[in-house]
């Protein structure tokens, strides 16, 4: 069923047709929702294909990793891609221009296509055929090293050019240049042995690809015990579980979600070590894709030493109380196989940490404990642990995001409400309200994603969908352009999610967060019951820089953060300040409507809707 909206005439699926009645299959496909759309996701059986419709094989469609439906089809996308096809009758029009500036949709209803695309397997990395295909794609607008496997010492840290002063490190990118990699992580190093002889470790996330995951480790830390934190219930978490058949290792913990629409979105590593014990904390996903082209960030703590034999609960505690808040965080799980981990954390000496701990966890939360999770708790510290400084309605705020959830039919619902005033907070005299304080949101373009390394599949990282959209308009006039020169990531999509205050000069950070939680109620809370009742939806995780805590009064921005000098005290914000604000043709990129009139980095369109079918013909496998 097509349907007409400011963003142009779109189609959301074939099964929305009317007068078709969907065959039933022998087995539904089921698709995770996105971690902020659950209740505005898309599950629904295709109709038959006519003819016209390009003939998909099931055997030439890789199973995609455990993820949102987003992610499903940016994998497909990439495995069975929909070429560009430059002709003079395209087989999709593009609305004319209207008066919402820029926000012309692209449509797969407009007119039926004089002949269907064609969908032309990717070959596989392995396969001989390879060569010839690289050599008829579009030249990369990357540079030659664009098309490259990593090269043999991609995966090689050098501890010297790597910061100790905020532990804060971004990953590692394939097709970038080798200095915009000094300093930065991928996960085979993050658990080699550089940083510890590994005993046990924890994962926490929100979507799993075991078998890719089991070989980052180190061949000498591949049988070591594993605990699998997750959200998933019935047929996925199935299917988690028949991925761990091979490894027995593996164990899992599965984190209760009493709330409707709620997610494990938390990404924690704990690592027990022969030496002591490390905790990480960051963005990426436990999936291949996370770890290649995208930005993606993390804060790695120092190795915690073990406390001498009969040390008090209270020992080897910081001066950001970030032994308490970590132990409070994994009891809210209230998982026996957590007990056991507790129990170690108590005995190390967390005394050395520099960051405050940011978690939500679900819930309906009263009294004290309303400041215990999310956007409260970052209220709290802020009033607690910051100072006011002189025109503080200048200082604007930034928040960088890869998902957006629902915030009402106008910004005085949440955003321009209790999150800004969250936001604002400097000091215990902060105004109950700062409505002049600029807020800034940065969240990439249909253009930053088509021009990526990836392509459009990039944008199966960014679920904003076109059901929110439309219904928040008002949202967009505040939205930045993704750039990120000063670390090399322009063309690298974010995953990463951050948040700050800057002085109106964007030379001084008042306080920076890197977390899990994207711009929505779910992640950061909302008020209740005349504000007397905190309802948060999903578990999030993030870390909290204040530059109290290393005794500074604001941060200076680093201007060049690569290459990484060991010796800098300047913060290493991953994208170019100030923010530049989206022109008339920009569009925010929305992951469930078709990309149709210029070609991404491949060569490829995006089309939602056959990524539907070929889930479907993938499920009959």
């Amino acid at each position: 069923m097509s349907q007409e909206s400011q963003h142009g005439k779109w189609t959301l699926s074939d099964s929305d047709d009317d007068n078709v009645i969907p065959p039933t299959p022998p087995k539904k496909p089921n698709l995770k929702p996105d971690p902020e759309h659950r209740a505005n996701a898309v599950n629904t059986v295709p109709k038959p294909k006519p003819k016209s419709e390009p003939s998909i094989k099931t055997e030439e469609i890789s199973a995609p990793p455990m993820g949102s439906e987003a992610r499903q089809a940016a994998h497909l996308n990439q495995s069975n891609p929909v070429k560009y096809e430059n002709s003079s009758s395209p087989a999709v029009k593009r609305k004319r221009e209207t008066d919402e500036g820029g926000w012309n949709l692209s449509s797969s209803d407009d007119e039926a296509p004089s002949s269907a695309p064609k969908v032309k397997p990717r070959q596989s990395r392995s396969s001989p055929a390879k060569k010839k295909i690289e050599d008829k794609r579009p030249p990369s607008p990357h540079g030659p090293d664009y098309y490259k496997e990593e090269p043999s010492d991609f995966f090689e840290a050098n501890l010297s050019a790597m910061s100790d002063t905020y532990r804060f490190y971004l990953n590692k990118v394939t097709g970038i240049e080798k200095k915009y990699n000094t300093g930065a992580l991928h996960i085979k190093e993050i658990l080699s042995p550089m940083f510890g002889t590994l005993k046990e470790s924890v994962q926490f996330n929100y979507c799993f690809d075991i078998p890719w995951m089991v070989k980052q480790y180190p061949p000498e830390f591949r049988d070591k015990p594993v605990t699998i934190v997750h959200g998933e219930k019935r047929e996925s978490k199935a299917r988690l579980i028949q991925q761990a058949q091979p490894y027995s290792h593996i164990r899992f913990c599965q984190a209760k979600l009493d709330i409707a629409f709620g997610t494990h979105h938390t990404k924690m590593m704990l690592l027990w070590y022969e030496e002591g014990f490390r905790v990480i904390i960051l963005t990426s996903n436990m999936i291949q894709a996370d770890w290649y082209q995208k930005t993606q960030g993390l804060w790695m703590s120092p190795l915690y030493p073990r406390l001498p034999e009969g040390s008090p609960e209270t020992a080897g505690e910081s001066r950001t109380y970030f032994k308490r808040d970590l132990l409070e965080y994994l009891r809210a799980y209230r998982a026996p196989e957590l007990a056991e981990w507790i129990e170690r954390i108590k005995e190390h000496d967390l005394s050395e940490t520099r960051i405050y701990l940011i978690g939500s966890t679900p819930g309906r939360f009263q009294g004290p404990d309303m400041e215990k999770w999310g956007h409260l708790k970052l209220r709290k510290l802020l009033s607690e642990h910051t100072c006011p400084v002189q025109n503080a309605e200048q200082w604007p705020v930034i928040g960088q995001f890869s998902s957006i959830g629902s915030m009402g039919l106008d910004k005085t619902k949440w955003l321009a409400a209790e999150f800004q005033r969250t936001l604002t907070t400097l000091g215990k005299a902060s105004s109950s309200s700062s409505p002049g304080t600029p807020v800034l949101l940065v969240y990439p373009s249909v253009d930053n994603v088509r021009t990526s390394l990836e392509g459009y599949p990039a944008g199966g990282s960014l679920p904003y969908s076109i059901q929110t959209a439309q219904k928040q308009l008002w949202l967009h006039s505040y939205f930045h352009r993704w750039k990120a020169e000063v670390s090399g990531r322009s063309s690298a999509m974010p995953h990463i999610k951050t948040y700050m205050r800057a002085s109106p000069d964007f030379s001084q950070l008042a306080w920076f967060l890197v977390t899990s939680a994207n711009l929505s109620k779910a992640a950061w809370g909302a008020l209740e019951k005349n504000n007397t009742q905190m309802m948060v939806r999903s578990y999030e995780l993030g870390v909290l820089y204040l530059p109290s805590a290393f005794d500074m009064s604001t941060f200076p921005v680093e201007k060049n953060i690569f290459p990484v000098s060991s010796s800098s005290t300047g913060f290493p914000v991953p994208f170019d300040l100030p923010p530049q604000h989206y022109s008339s043709k920009d569009q925010p990129w929305i992951w469930n409507i078709p990309y149709t009139q210029a070609p991404d980095t491949h060569g490829n369109i995006w089309v939602p809707v056959l990524k539907t079918l070929q889930c479907y013909a993938m499920d009959q496998k």
